[in-house]
């Protein structure tokens, strides 16, 4: 039977799948989906390779599957449309890896408990990223699972980017930049020669833009600094995080509005960003249909920011060849991309309109002193990468 790698992405309230066939060094996508309302209104849906609808259910209202039902779900599933194949190993996405992991890792007692010491740094992501592994642990202790990190391809960043400006006594704990969404950089590096081979060996300067936003500049496919920091709040504006935010601000938080440290997380990571200055939604989407002059507030200053730290990490990298566009933002939003590239416009990007207007893949002009490029990203296949690179001939489970 051919061995099957499933990919796990476990938010708090979805867990996002992908199944992927391994076939000696090759992997080939065989079905995605997700199950969504976790804990309200719980619905799955998948697709084929194609994207092609394959299957969907929807629960009772007041159904709460919970992550252990959604696992259950998912293994009943897999053994109806998994036929001819053997789940060998699980992948996972973990937010933080911490000073300690630097790539890809097989899952034992002691990389969880050293994982759970690190959910103060990613408390909305690390906690439910992993939920799924326990699960697995407690119900098939013999398969193999994997945790690849977000923080993982920025542990090489040379030390002063990584670096805070604290005492010792504190940042020998482990306070510094970690930089995040790792795995979306990694899988732009390991494609971008198929694009562009001089913005391959040369400086670029990747733009995830989603829900979650970042940028990362790249020397010859190496970050080298990031707007994220020690947490996933830091850098860009995003759907409901803040971003970058003056420290000052938090205490006048604390000393002012007499706020605790939880109305503080609450506040910078779940009512910021582009829902707390809009006041309407925290989909991009959404704002740019709307007319509400908030919306346009919100809209402005995320495209400034992005502007300013594209200005930052072309300083960091002593240059810029490329600029690569990705994640749902960046793949799918022809204005927004439109109203960054006209800012760099002094970097010497010049923007082709209606190779935009089409998604690309090059979207700057053939004169363009810089390229600028549209590049769908794919954590999901990086992550089964690095699970098959840890799999062993003899670690494949009976279902």
């Amino acid at each position: 039977m051919a061995e099957l790698i499933l990919v796990l992405n476990a938010g708090s309230s979805s867990i996002k799948f992908s199944a992927f066939e391994a076939k000696g060094d090759g992997l080939s996508l065989l079905l995605r989906g997700q199950v969504q309302g976790l804990y309200t209104e719980a619905r799955f849906s998948a697709s084929d390779a194609r994207g092609a609808p394959l299957s969907s259910r929807t629960w009772p209202p007041g159904t709460e599957l919970g992550h252990a039902g959604a696992i259950s779900f998912l293994a009943d599933f897999l053994r109806g449309h998994g036929s001819g194949h053997e789940l060998a190993a699980v992948g996972h996405r973990v937010v933080h890896g911490g000073l300690r992991f630097g790539q890809a890792v097989r899952v034992t007692d002691e990389v969880v408990e050293a994982l759970g010491k690190l959910t103060p740094l990613a408390p909305l992501h690390q906690p439910h990223n992993l939920k799924p592994i326990a699960i697995l642990r407690e119900t098939r202790p013999q398969l193999l699972q994997v945790a690849c990190f977000d923080t993982a391809f920025h542990r090489d960043q040379p030390e002063v980017a990584q670096a805070f400006a604290l005492p010792p006594s504190i940042t020998e704990r482990g306070v510094r930049r970690y930089g995040f969404h790792g795995l979306s950089y990694e899988y732009i590096a390991s494609v971008l020669a198929d694009y562009d081979a001089s913005a391959a060996s040369g400086r670029t300067i990747v733009a995830h833009l989603g829900n979650g936003s970042s940028m990362c500049a790249l020397i010859a496919g190496r970050s080298v600094a990031s707007t994220m920091g020690f947490t996933a709040v830091d850098g860009l504006p995003m759907g409901t995080r803040c971003g970058n935010l003056d420290p000052g601000v938090l205490l006048y938080l604390l000393d002012e509005l007499k706020m605790d440290a939880r109305s503080i997380e609450d506040l910078l990571y779940k009512k910021s960003g582009l829902l707390g200055v809009s006041g309407l939604s925290s989909d991009m989407r959404s704002l740019l249909d709307s007319e509400d002059p908030r919306a346009r507030l919100a809209i402005d200053l995320y495209v400034y920011r992005i502007g300013r730290e594209l200005g930052s990490l072309a300083a960091a990298a002593q240059g810029v060849d490329a600029v690569v566009f990705t994640a749902g933002v960046g793949e799918h939003s022809a204005l927004i991309r439109e109203r960054i590239c006209r800012d760099a416009a002094w970097l010497g990007l010049e923007l082709d309109p209606e190779a935009n207007r089409t998604d690309g893949p090059r979207i700057s002009t053939a004169s363009s002193r810089v390229a600028a490029w549209v590049i769908p990203t794919n954590e999901e296949l990086v992550i089964a990468r690095h699970t098959q690179a840890l799999l062993s001939p003899d670690e494949g489970v009976a279902r």
